[in-house]
């Protein structure tokens, strides 16, 4: 048991880091390539007109810059490797790994699906990064750990994931609405849905136990 449970954990940490690297390698190579960074963009126009519906899962792969790439990539580490490995131990590494990666893929592809329908006829729009696919561990994270303590990066005081999850859509939805703000808010927010609905579909009994801290 002891020898299955390190080979679970570190299997996950192999699968997230893999992750990680994987993003920054071809982040990297879109600093330095515009080309190849304007092939992996998700740009709904392509999707629609071209066919290029692959956009829907490369634009994951790619950010603006280091400080982009660093923010998700550090909340995947944290947020996603904990997840990683808890699918890993409770469901076992072939079935734990499937769906963490559904996950993963699903918050991403939630993530354009409220762009591709506004900007399918706007050929200039363009979108890039892994917030959506990060949204959505974080908020499967929540569903599942409703009371666990996380903390803001302008607030470093523990917060109650049941309060954590309503503030920081509160705060998408403000911006969203607001508008102009160069950010992408309606990923962020369709990538929440995304991993509320991971859970509850796919992990019915951490359902349970959230909706439980209501009655």
């Amino acid at each position: 048991m002891l020898i299955f449970i390190e080979s679970s954990y570190n299997f996950a940490f192999t699968m997230v880091l893999g992750l990680i690297l994987l993003t920054a390698f071809l982040s990297w190579q879109g600093f330095q390539n515009q080309a190849f960074l304007e092939r992996m963009l998700f740009i709904p126009y392509r999707s629609k007109h071209n066919a290029e519906w692959y956009r829907f899962f490369t634009h994951m792969f790619v950010h603006l810059d280091w400080s982009h790439l660093l923010f998700n990539m550090l909340t995947l580490w944290f947020i996603g490797g904990f997840l990683a490995e808890e699918y890993a131990l409770i469901f076992g590494v072939v079935k734990g790994t499937y769906y963490f990666a559904m996950l993963y893929l699903m918050g991403g592809l939630f993530a354009t699906l409220y762009s591709f329908y506004k900007h399918q006829d706007q050929p200039y729009y363009r979108s890039l990064g892994a917030s959506g696919a990060v949204t959505a561990v974080l908020f499967a994270f929540i569903a599942a750990h409703p009371t666990q303590g996380l903390m803001l990066l302008f607030i470093p005081i523990p917060i109650p994931a049941y309060l954590f999850g309503p503030i920081y859509l509160l705060i998408e939805f403000y911006a969203f609405r607001k508008g102009n703000t160069g950010i992408a808010h309606d990923a962020h927010i369709s990538g929440a849905l995304a991993g509320i609905l991971f859970v509850f579909i796919f992990l019915p009994g951490y359902a349970q136990f959230f909706a439980s801290l209501f009655h």
